[in-house]
């Protein structure tokens, strides 16, 4: 309802709605395009469809604009239609009854000048649904919703629906279910309440799914209905058209929904104060008695700590004792060992002087030995020497001239080699006499005998 009281705005909403709805059902015819002439003899085409047929020149062509696209090939009186295979077809010639071709996706040939077809879109169709209605409190209210819908029967549905318009073959059963929808939500509408229809719409489903059906359908007396079938009916949203209504109608829900937050607000408090203090008490009594074990603890640590430093404070004066005593020991041992090592060093100094004293009397009885040889063997040499002397004096005197002189000649190499180098030569010329000879001779074996004597002198001496 309009706020303005000189002015009824339903009703020029109804109104509005009137006029649209009849130019809405008025048949739209496409402009006329510029078709090409036909060629010299053909037949001029016949019916709106063969018009459609004749707007492209080229041999293969789409059928004009719209939600079905239809190739159509071939030229003149030799043509094919090509169908979609989600498009229903119904192929009609000059004086035949019943349609030459029927049915979904069917392709055919098609003679112009004898033949008319039409094609409608085999997919289904989804109409949305305003519906301005009136409850029973004499309140507007308007209910969203859609129908879809699809051809079931396309034998029947071309004969009883109008699929003319060019542009759009289903705009005007669209419209016309629309309509039918709408007086049947207003209908059910008009004998229910705001409160009913807010708050159950299946109500409303259920007789506009029953109408359209009985309509779109047929009923079960025979009547085939128009070919269609309803797939299914929803209705999204009821609302309320006057504002001040409907905040009318949410205040006491409000009122009761604000009552119950303050009431949960307020237990919620109430529940969160005793929850707090319930925790701050739990929290108090865990502080406490963790401050109780904590220094059940500490004690139990600082005893533990205690008996640990008693018992190495014990470990530490027995190992003391046990390293003094064996200080003690090692150094008795140490002491007797080095009285030991003395004593055996003072034996073995004993030892080794009664060894050196026994090595000295065995030295000195061993030069006593050697000095009493070396006395012998020199006085039994003299004895030699004297024997050999006075058996070479024997000898020598039992020599006579001849040996001697022969001994001599014969040694007389050796005794030149001895002689010293003399310092000048003399040269002494012997006459005929040799009797000098014999006395040189006497003074050389002289000589010889005197050297031989000093001879043994020294190696006695020696």
């Amino acid at each position: 309802m309009g706020t303005d009281p000189g002015r009824n705005s339903y009703l020029d909403q109804v109104v509005a709605q009137s006029a649209a709805l009849e130019d809405d059902l008025r048949t739209r015819k496409p402009a006329a395009p510029a078709a090409a002439p036909p060629p010299p003899g053909a037949p001029a085409p016949r019916g709106v469809m063969a018009k459609r047929a004749e707007r492209a020149g080229q041999p293969a062509q789409s059928a004009g604009p719209g939600p079905v696209e239809v190739k159509i090939t071939g030229f003149w009186r030799r043509r094919t239609v090509l169908v979609p295979p989600n498009a229903f077809v119904v192929h009609t010639r000059r004086g035949r009854g019943e349609p030459v071709h029927i049915g979904l996706g069917v392709s055919f040939r098609f003679d112009p000048s004898t033949d008319s077809f039409l094609v409608v879109p085999g997919a289904m169709q989804t109409i949305l649904i305003n519906a301005y209605c009136i409850c029973s409190e004499l309140q507007g209210v308007l209910v969203q919703g859609y129908v879809q819908w699809i051809i079931e029967d396309f034998a029947t549905a071309y004969r009883k629906l109008d699929f003319s318009d060019a542009e759009d073959p289903m705009r005007l059963v669209n419209i016309q279910l629309r309509e039918q929808a709408e007086a049947a939500i207003k209908d059910k509408v008009s004998t229910m309440g705001v409160r009913d229809v807010l708050s159950d719409k299946q109500p409303i489903i259920e007789e506009l799914t029953a109408r359209l059906r009985a309509v779109a359908e047929g009923s079960a007396d025979g009547d085939r209905g128009l070919g269609l079938r309803i797939v299914t009916v929803q209705i999204k949203e009821a609302v309320v058209s006057s504002s001040t209504l409907w905040e009318n109608l949410q205040k006491p829900y409000r009122s009761e929904q604000s009552q119950i937050a303050r009431l949960a607000e307020l237990a919620a408090h109430e529940v969160i104060s005793a929850r707090e203090a319930q925790t701050h008490r739990a929290a108090e009594q865990r502080r406490i008695e963790n401050e109780r074990e904590l220094a059940e603890l500490r004690a139990r640590n600082e005893a533990a700590a205690f008996d640990r430093e008693t018992a190495e404070q014990l470990r530490r004066t027995t190992r003391e004792h046990d390293d003094q005593r064996a200080v003690a020991d090692l150094e008795q041992q140490t002491a007797t060992h080095a009285l030991r090592l003395e004593r055996e060093q003072h034996a073995e100094q004993a030892e080794n002087l009664r060894r050196r004293q026994e090595l000295r009397r065995q030295e000195l009885d061993g030069e006593l030995a050697l000095t009493e040889a070396r006395l012998r063997a020199e006085h039994e040499g003299e004895l030699l020497d004297l024997e050999r002397d006075r058996l070479r004096v024997v000898a020598a005197n039992a020599r006579n001239g001849a040996s001697i002189q022969a001994q001599l000649i014969e040694n007389l190499p050796q005794i030149v080699s001895q002689l010293p180098t003399p310092a000048e030569l003399r040269t002494y010329q012997l006459g005929g006499d040799v009797s000098g000879l014999s006395a040189l001779l006497t003074q050389l074996g002289g000589l010889l005998e005197s050297w031989t004597a000093d001879r043994s002198d020294q190696r006695r001496d020696g």
